[in-house]
C-alpha cells in the first residue's frame, strides 16, 4: 500500500510555538495596560477626593 508524503510536523510545531508566544505577549501586555489604567484611576480618584475636602 502506497504511503502518502510525509506531514510537515516540524513546521507546524514552530508555526503553534510562535502563535502560542504570540498570544502570551498579547496577554501580558493587556494585563499591563489595565494595571497602568488601575493605577490612574486610582490617583484620579484620590486627587478628586482631596479637591473636594477641601471645598468643604
Amino acid at each position: 500500500m502506497a504511503k502518502g508524503p510525509e506531514k510537515n510536523t516540524k513546521n507546524k510545531a514552530l508555526h503553534t510555538k510562535l502563535l502560542n508566544r504570540k498570544k502570551a505577549k498579547l496577554q501580558e501586555e493587556k494585563r499591563e495596560r489595565a494595571l497602568r489604567l488601575k493605577v490612574l484611576v486610582a490617583k484620579m480618584n484620590e486627587k478628586q477626593h482631596t479637591d473636594g475636602s477641601d471645598a468643604i
